[in-house]
């Protein structure tokens, strides 16, 4: 039997027990995060540009286009609500996947559940098993996979979110299995396109056309069931001969689901993850030695290599490659002491002050002890060397969030998403929408979540 058709009787199969609350709460903490980036990324000029490109036409009874009051056919909404959602580079991580989880699945799910009236249980029983999915694509490719230059959040994303619909709309093994063969067909997204408004865009390309190989399976589309697997097959293709193990698809699948263990990292700063420790790292300087960049002589940076390579941007000028650039987000965690949304703007990534600096003071350079810290590529160290003389370090192993053992702090979450959500949502309204979420196991027509949105937009 052809993997293909394996992992679309796991997907079908699979029980997802909605009585385990920390399931449950995980899922819904993720649908809230991504919610609340989508709702601030909707503005963002990389939604802007894939919104004027579409001319999209308004539908009575269509799906929400988060922070609009647009209904659009839903796999129109999924491509604008996918751009939105990965738009700041907010949105949350596993490392399991070395990418970004919920993003691909969530613009696609939510359209096809909401223009089919679905329930908040059928909703989060679809997003786990999208999740396991993707973790189980992930093992089989990775790190080589992420190392050559894919963008896995989207080339192995889709399978998630075919996964998610397929196991949403209940459908058959076979049909599920040509939705996945399909999908080999349209996974994409390379990294050479980080620091520029399509690598959000990969992943409204990646949530709709998820949708869309399950529902051209659904209407007869064929595929070989060998795509994944066969002699010019996903994984020969993506990764070559040598560089993949299919054994490992359902290693440790649902056992726990990955939802819950490693689960889901939260971002604590609008920027790539592969910068946060880092960022960590200087905050906690700045703050314990009270530091200006005026009392700094230099600073040097250390990461895993494999972090590094698409974050190593010494010189910026647009303010959305600031966001890959570990020399940026470090020189403003220095002068700020945190990171905003606010700091990815052109003006802020060519304040005078801030070249200067990166110009002479900031380099970055793989860590020279990272084959040290084994499967741990999420560590960083900052060194800086004071205008007065003293050596100042500190070495973060994971930045805050990342995983169970670097929590976050109490009631992060919700501010993130107060702040997200500020310029978008009624302020009164906003509260109510977050207990709406995180219960969305009682809601029994998810039409009333996006309801409520649509009626809180300002816009």
């Amino acid at each position: 039997m052809s993997i293909c058709k394996y992992l679309a009787e796991s997907i079908l199969s699979s029980k997802v027990d909605l009585s385990d609350k920390s399931l449950v709460e995980a899922t819904n903490s993720a649908i809230l995060d991504t919610v609340g980036v989508t709702l601030a990324g909707s503005v963002s000029g990389a939604t802007n540009a894939v919104l004027k490109a579409l001319f999209p036409s308004e539908q009575l009874n269509g799906a929400l286009t988060l922070g609009t009051k647009l209904r659009l056919n839903p796999l129109d909404a999924a491509l604008l609500n996918g751009t939105s959602s990965h738009a700041l580079d907010f949105d949350d991580c596993n490392n399991t996947m070395g990418g970004h989880p919920t993003v691909p699945i969530f613009g696609g799910l939510f359209a096809n559940g909401e223009v089919n009236g679905v329930s908040g249980e059928e909703i989060i029983t679809a997003y786990a098993i999208g999740v396991e999915t993707i973790c189980a694509m992930a093992k089989v490719v990775n790190f080589h996979h992420y190392e050559k230059g894919w963008h896995p959040t989207t080339t192995l994303g889709i399978f998630g979110a075919v996964a998610a619909n397929a196991r949403l709309q209940k459908l058959d093994v076979d049909t599920t299995a040509t939705a996945l063969a399909i999908a080999t067909s349209m996974a994409s997204g390379i990294k050479a396109n980080f620091g520029t408004f399509t690598k959000p865009y990969h992943v409204g390309q990646c949530t709709r056309n998820g949708l869309l190989a399950v529902r051209l399976a659904e209407n007869g589309l064929t595929a070989s069931h060998n795509a994944l697997d066969g002699e010019q097959g996903f994984f020969m293709v993506y990764n070559g001969q040598g560089n993949f193990d299919a054994t490992k698809i359902f290693e440790g699948w649902g056992s726990p689901f990955e939802i819950i263990d490693p689960g889901i990292a939260v971002k604590v700063h609008p920027c790539c993850g592969s910068t946060h420790p880092a960022v960590d790292a200087a905050i906690a300087l700045k703050n314990e030695f009270s530091l200006e960049l005026k009392d700094i002589k230099s600073v040097l940076s250390l990461t895993h290599p494999r972090r590094l390579k698409h974050t190593n941007r010494p010189q910026v000028s647009r303010g959305f490659d600031g966001k890959f650039s570990v020399q940026y987000v470090v020189a403003k965690a220095l002068q700020n002491g945190k990171i905003t949304l606010q700091d990815f703007s052109d003006e802020k990534v060519n304040e005078p002050e801030i070249k200067k600096f990166l110009q002479e003071k900031i380099r970055a350079k793989p860590h020279p002890d990272a084959e040290g810290f084994g499967k741990n590529v999420y560590f960083a160290e900052i060194v800086i060397e004071t205008e007065d003389g003293q050596i100042l370090q500190k070495f973060v192993d994971a930045p805050v969030g990342r995983d169970k053992n670097h929590p976050l702090p109490k009631n992060t979450l919700v501010n993130k998403f107060y702040d997200c959500c500020s310029d978008i949502i009624q302020e009164d309204c906003i509260e109510e929408l977050v207990n709406k979420i995180m219960n969305l196991q009682d809601i029994t027509d998810i039409r009333k979540l996006t309801g409520m949105i649509e009626n809180a937009t300002v816009k």
